[in-house]
């Protein structure tokens, strides 16, 4: 992307978009269009119905390992219908890789498909989506939001520790001491 766009670029692993939840009107919380694919929602509900109820009499067994509860979904996805941020999350729905590449002028998500594959049998980089100025839309690193300009938002998870710190280095002082990923 450095090359095509010939601008400095910051990249950042993506974490899990498949678990994103969604507060938009017109789509469920897991984000699919709502009213459609009515009886595979319906045999995909049982199925899930059946799964937490497993989970909810096993886990008390493990005393302490914490299941959560698989219904609820993290809402990092916030806008208006047809909100202009869901073109980029049906895009990237299916990536076993997703990457966020940033530059000045320029927004990209790039898949690098799966990471258990070996490198030289892994498929070339795709790029799922991007948009330059003035359509791109704002990013806000500190918050980790992409915002369109319909007010539509994204939070962006990050896939590890490592890319919160590597995103930090960005926005702290160089002479900032740590310890423990706190400034002293």
């Amino acid at each position: 992307m450095r090359d095509q766009w010939n601008e400095p670029v910051i990249v950042l692993r993506l974490g899990d978009i498949s678990d994103v939840g969604f507060d938009v009107p017109g789509r469920r919380k897991d984000g699919t269009v709502a009213g459609k694919r009515l009886v595979r929602r319906f045999f995909w509900n049982i199925g899930r119905g059946v799964a937490v109820v497993a989970v909810n009499i096993i886990s008390p067994l493990f005393d302490g390992l914490g299941a959560g509860n698989p219904l609820k979904r993290q809402i990092l996805v916030t806008g208006p219908a047809n909100a202009m941020a869901l073109d980029l999350l049906d895009s990237i729905r299916r990536a076993q890789g997703p990457w966020l590449v940033c530059s000045p002028s320029s927004l990209a998500v790039v898949d690098t498909g799966s990471t258990y594959i070996e490198p030289h049998d892994a498929p070339p980089p795709r790029i799922l989506w991007q948009a330059r100025e003035p359509q791109r839309p704002r990013i806000d690193f500190r918050k980790r939001t992409i915002t369109w300009p319909d007010d539509s938002v994204f939070a962006f998870p990050l896939h590890s520790r490592p890319e919160s710190q590597h995103l930090r280095t960005y926005f702290e002082p160089p002479d900032t001491i740590h310890w423990h990923g706190r400034p002293l």
